[in-house]
């Protein structure tokens, strides 16, 4: 399959009457056995891939190391891969939408980019982030890519304190539009459960809604009948396998 047909796939799999569920994998092992279980894509979560490397969340991981994991993972499978990207590794929109171009040499067709600070405190503006997606998408446009950008927002993980839910999806609503307008694919809210505000979120923002499960349980009805095109695992599966581990290994 041509890296074009597995963008298109993967694009197509983001429907409302049938979200896409993506179990998160960490490295090529991770990824091949969620593959063999029939999963229809494969995409990485950061503070997984972090941690099986002994390293934190938050671009602590190098970059040169993540980008060789995220290989070895697009290698090993025959579905389309998505990579959690974080916040691209740089500030500025150049840098950023360089380090997005090395990761398409890998072979993902898809990405999640965060609008937290990484280095700092708060979420970037929506002013700079939205300059952040344009550069990216334009980088991959002049190289002929139509990667699926997922933009995540970070305003229901805490990045915005002592503001109360409805008030919050506003705001999501607000950048998800934004988003939208600067080439983003689809919007990320992790952090977010209630099926109802996910609706709200997914009637006012014209993307695919991307929601993250709170453990490794099976997906309720009621999440996925919320709207949204797209439900995540995140780190949960990473860390069910290090307990399962540990405690196989007690002596």
């Amino acid at each position: 399959m041509t890296w074009d047909d597995k963008a298109t796939e993967f694009r197509n799999l983001h429907t409302q009457s049938a979200p896409l569920v993506l179990f998160n994998a960490w490295d090529a092992g991770s990824a091949k056995s969620i593959a063999k279980a029939g999963a229809k894509a494969i995409a990485t979560g950061s503070w997984s891939v972090a941690a099986a490397q002994g390293y934190d969340d938050g671009e602590d991981c190098p970059l040169e190391l993540v980008l060789g994991i995220i290989q070895r993972i697009v290698e090993s499978v025959d579905v389309p891969v998505n990579a959690d990207f974080e916040g691209g590794y740089a500030e500025a929109p150049e840098e950023v939408a360089a380090h997005v171009l090395r990761l398409l040499q890998t072979g993902v067709v898809g990405l999640n980019f965060e609008d937290r600070v990484v280095s700092g405190r708060g979420l970037y503006s929506i002013a700079d982030q939205t300059a952040r997606i344009r550069a990216i998408r334009s980088a991959c446009d002049a190289e002929g890519k139509d990667v699926f950008l997922n933009a995540r927002t970070d305003l229901f993980f805490g990045s915005v304190r002592d503001v109360a839910q409805e008030d919050l999806v506003q705001m999501a609503i607000e950048r998800g539009q934004a988003y939208h307008e600067a080439g983003a694919s689809g919007l990320f809210v992790p952090g977010l459960l209630d099926p109802a505000a996910l609706a709200q979120i997914a009637e006012a923002v014209p993307l695919p809604i991307n929601a993250m499960s709170g453990s490794t349980a099976a997906p309720d009805a009621d999440l996925l009948d919320s709207g949204i095109a797209r439900l995540s695992y995140g780190p949960f599966p990473y860390m069910a396998v290090m307990k399962s581990l540990s405690g196989m290994a007690q002596v």
